[in-house]
């Protein structure tokens, strides 16, 4: 044994090379055995997993009568040359250590050799976030040789797509819905071609975690901004609070929401739920300020017409005015507006020959259009009528739009 130890010391990484004199085959196969945490803010995935390759060295074979292998630990590892795989786009990676180096190396008597290693790594995963959370993400883990390119070592897959597997994963976000193995090359200017293998995985999320968390107290914000539309128009401390409860509440929703995600500069698909519900709860507490504001309006005309002579016509000065004023109301005369034959206070019988038509037909259209106004003025409770059957059918045709497209 010491033999053999001492032998290979002699014999390193460029001696194997040179004595093969073409690129060496190295098969590689991986068993995932966990998937520790994928975290969205970094754009990262943590793996455990076991690492095998396989190459023959004919300098480390040896005869056997039973033709049985031999195991080594980590100590031999160091002294013979083993394939120089690392992890690229890896920002941490480690091999576990406890109790020992979680590294074997069994060696078969004509030199085929077997190296397996239990490494956690931590490498980066591009996502895109425009369905979050209704989104299907595609990470990768990508191995290569970090020395030799191609014409040196030919990394492959040791048995095709069965190179790769895995142990049974369960995840508190996500589901695997796919594990498949891949290669191909890579190109740098300064060195050359190497090659590549890929661990590709599909993860889809769950929504059921966002539907409790996020869909449906937004939902219930919404619905509950809805209720001011059945609380009378005169109380105002209950329906503006209430409005301004729901939209505090909407904010603080989409606050957490963002806090939890990277700072990505398009927008995601629970943007666009959460902002538009915002906007449904925002309009709820216009909508009340519009019937407040008729409201005022209709009970200021009361008050006003209480300061006019009974012997005034309230609806001709409405058409000629359009509104009342605190002042005494001075109108200039005009005929067409007095009976015929009559004498009142707007109208002579001298002045009604200079009237034409044309002006008449004029004021008919100011009367019908301001008529309309203050049909709508006058009867203000008409908005909540409208809003409770105007606002949850949007609501819904909002929902079953969005649902389809983004589920």
């Amino acid at each position: 044994m010491i033999d053999f130890v001492e032998a290979e010391q002699q014999n390193r990484d460029s001696c194997c090379l040179a004595i093969y004199g073409a690129a060496i085959p190295v098969g590689i196969d991986v068993q995932v055995e966990s998937i520790d945490s994928i975290s969205e803010v970094n754009m990262d995935f943590t793996m455990t997993l076991y690492l095998r390759h396989y190459w023959k060295d004919e300098r480390l074979a040896f005869p056997s009568k039973n033709n049985q292998s031999r195991t080594f630990d980590s100590r031999l590892v160091k002294k013979i040359w083993v394939p120089d795989v690392f992890f690229v786009h890896s920002k941490r990676s480690f091999i576990h250590d406890t109790t020992m180096e979680n590294i074997m190396l069994r060696v078969y008597p004509d030199g085929k050799i077997l190296y397996s290693v239990r490494v956690t790594v931590t490498a980066l995963c591009s996502m895109d976030f425009s369905s979050f959370p209704l989104d299907t993400q595609n990470c990768s883990l990508e191995l290569e040789s970090y020395a030799y390119n191609e014409n040196d070592l030919m990394l492959y897959w040791k048995n095709g797509n069965d190179s790769l597997r895995t142990d049974e994963i369960v995840l508190s976000q996500f589901f695997i819905k796919h594990f498949h193995a891949s290669s191909g090359l890579a190109f740098y200017s300064s060195t050359g071609w190497y090659n590549r293998l890929f661990i590709n995985f599909i993860l889809r999320r769950h929504i059921f975690f966002f539907m409790l968390q996020t869909y449906f107290p937004t939902m219930l914000m919404v619905v509950l901004s809805w209720v001011s539309f059945w609380i009378d128009r005169r109380a105002v401390p209950a329906r503006v609070s209430l409005g301004i409860t729901t939209v505090l509440t909407m904010s603080t929703i989409i606050t957490g929401v963002s806090s939890s995600m990277p700072q990505v500069s398009y927008v995601k698909a629970v943007d666009i739920y959460l902002w538009t519900s915002f906007l449904f709860v925002f309009l709820s507490v216009i909508e009340y300020a519009a019937v407040n504001y008729c409201t005022t309006l209709e009970e200021m005309r009361k008050m006003k017409r209480g300061k006019i002579p009974s012997t005034f016509n309230a609806s001709q000065a409405m058409a000629y005015d359009g509104c009342f004023h605190d002042n005494d109301i001075e109108l200039t005369p005009f005929s067409g507006l007095a009976p015929t034959g009559s004498s009142g206070p707007l109208t002579t019988p001298t002045q009604a020959p200079d009237i034409r038509p044309t002006e008449g037909t004029r004021l008919r259209r100011q009367w019908s259009l301001r008529q309309n106004v203050d049909l709508f003025v006058s009867n203000s409770y008409v908005i909540d009528s409208y809003s409770r059957v105007a606002f949850p059918m949007s609501y819904l045709l909002f929902n079953v739009v969005y649902w389809s497209l983004y589920s």
